[in-house]
């Protein structure tokens, strides 16, 4: 290939991509350009969304727009999927991850060629009452996964956070030390703390004292967390959202059927997508708000390749 020919090429993927990142807007993610397409993009995008469909057909296509699961499980690797399993509560309550959803993403997972994939929370209820009522023990276990337990101390180990604020040492559950790939599965939904829970929120289940948050700062916390550990996906389940009296006292006329998932490796930005969708800016949401400043991810959606699929 000349060197001209190489320019021309660079100035064309330049060019893709811009014209991807413009094309952002308005109903769902923010701003008057945003239309839902079935686009392509050049590269593979920053961040995708899906709407219009089960929750396990539309991780299909997301998954699939960001290059497949292989991209991100190899073979004979250890894989957690960290769901929401938080509450003693069914499906249809809005309350946990969709049950459907974890059973598609850990059977991607083994056939991406995963040795072993393990499924766990730290709950706020009983666990086995979690594990039971939401169906996500029912679920994974029939796509193959260990579901292992999380209510104990002795399954968490202290580390040290560099350049946190706050949160500058916590535990953290061995699973989360030891495995190879970490899938950060959260459900979106209306918390009276926090403003909304979705992924960042969501890893307050892989550590041991939650308290600790509340006690000193829950937003700053949050955010100071991901200077540890960010998830190398995050899948958000945005069917069924609640949109009042969360994370677990919603009632039918509280819950919103928005048909939509997004997925990223950016956890700010799927954030910042969540929000778009819950009807709040981002910069409304402290913990987000403070881990763009922590250089942790991109809440600016204007600068992304973003991938919107509609079904």
């Amino acid at each position: 290939m000349s060197t001209n020919e190489k320019l021309n090429r660079r100035e064309f993927f330049k060019k893709s991509l811009g014209a991807g990142a413009a094309f952002l807007g308005a109903s769902m993610l923010g701003g008057t350009r945003f239309a839902w397409a079935d686009d392509t993009a050049i590269a593979f995008p920053d961040l995708v969304a899906v709407r219009n469909g089960l929750p396990e057909l539309m991780f299909e296509k997301a998954i699939a727009a960001m290059g497949g699961m292989e991209r991100y499980v190899k073979k004979g690797q250890t894989v957690v999927v960290k769901p929401n399993i938080g509450w003693a509560r069914g499906p249809e309550t809005g309350a946990n991850t969709n049950p459907a959803l974890v059973k598609r993403i850990v059977e991607y997972c083994y056939k991406a060629g995963a040795e072993k994939v393990y499924v766990f929370d730290n709950t706020c209820n009983d666990w086995r009452k979690c594990y039971d009522l939401s169906q996500i023990e029912k679920y994974a276990k029939e796509a193959g996964a260990t579901v292992a337990p999380g209510h104990d101390e002795r399954y968490y180990q202290e580390v040290e956070i560099e350049g946190a604020k706050v949160l500058k040492k916590t535990k953290v559950h061995e699973l989360i030390l030891e495995s190879d790939v970490f899938i950060n599965v959260p459900i979106l939904k209306d918390h009276g703390g926090a403003g909304i829970t979705v992924a960042m929120k969501n890893l307050m289940g892989v550590v041991w004292d939650r308290g600790f948050y509340h006690g000193r700062g829950l937003q700053e916390c949050i955010s100071d967390f991901c200077l540890y550990r960010k998830p190398d996906l995050n899948i958000v389940d945005a069917y069924l959202v609640t949109m009042d009296n969360g994370p677990q006292r919603a009632r039918p006329e509280d819950l919103s059927l928005k048909k939509s998932l997004l997925i990223s490796e950016d956890i700010v930005a799927v954030d910042a997508a969540a929000a778009k969708i819950f009807g709040v800016e981002p910069e409304k949401i402290d913990h987000i708000k403070l881990a763009y400043e922590k250089k942790i991810g991109n809440i600016d959606l204007s600068e992304l390749n973003i991938k919107r699929i509609s079904l």
